[in-house]
């Protein structure tokens, strides 16, 4: 046999180009207009922003959450307004 070692006694260029073209076969193809690459990322500017974030949203939170405990005493369920009422 010719071609020892291999099944089905194809050549091994023919096998290559079998692998090729069920690859190109299975690629998905583009859709729309091919856009360029993105800009380059400045990760300086990236975390500042991304920490002036966090800042915002911890000082929201507490705003909110004093917020909602002032709530709570002037609707008399909160221990602390019962107990100055007394």
């Amino acid at each position: 046999m010719a071609s020892r070692g291999r099944r089905g006694g194809a050549p091994a260029r023919e096998d290559e180009r079998r692998r090729d073209e069920r690859a190109e076969q299975q690629a998905p193809a583009p859709q729309g207009p091919v856009l360029p690459p993105p800009p380059p990322v400045d990760y300086g500017v990236f975390m500042h922003g991304l920490v002036q974030a966090m800042q915002t949203q911890a000082h929201t939170q507490a705003a909110l959450q004093a917020q909602l405990e002032a709530q709570i005493c002037l609707d008399g369920a909160c221990e602390r307004c019962t107990a100055r009422k007394s």
